[in-house]
């Protein structure tokens, strides 16, 4: 699981792309480091709602998984791609949710320079991983 805090740039309209799956494209602009950056999310079938009581230019914490898929193309070329699935948007400073800690959704930004491995979930002290 991942998070990152940032306005809302792009906010699309739902895309029905076939009869059982749709998704929803925004972009969130990071702007935790020296260089912005415009990170696209997409929301897929029921969490495409989660963005209908969001508006462009609100602060928000996007909870996101990162997916991969590979994919051949006509040519018979192998293609990966990389997306940033979000399962939860949360408006920064409005009625902070139960159990979240103090300060709110900003004491639980991303390290700017943390790698990805940082932000995984430690919460289990029972991991066995051999590792």
């Amino acid at each position: 699981m991942f998070k990152l805090t940032g306005t809302v740039k792009v906010l699309n309209n739902t895309v029905q792309v076939s009869e059982k799956f749709s998704k929803r494209e925004f972009v969130v602009t990071d702007t935790s480091s020296m260089y912005p950056q415009d990170i696209l999310f997409q929301a897929t079938q029921d969490k495409c709602s989660l963005l209908d009581a969001v508006q462009v230019n609100e602060q928000v914490e996007v909870s996101f998984n990162l997916r991969g898929r590979e994919w051949t193309n006509p040519q018979g070329e192998v293609k990966y791609f990389n997306s940033l699935e979000a399962w939860r948007i949360e408006k920064v400073g409005q009625n902070a949710p139960q159990g979240m800690p103090q300060g709110g959704p900003s004491a639980m930004n991303l390290d700017p320079i943390a790698t990805p491995s940082a932000a995984v979930n430690t919460d289990s002290e029972d991991d066995d991983l051999p590792f």
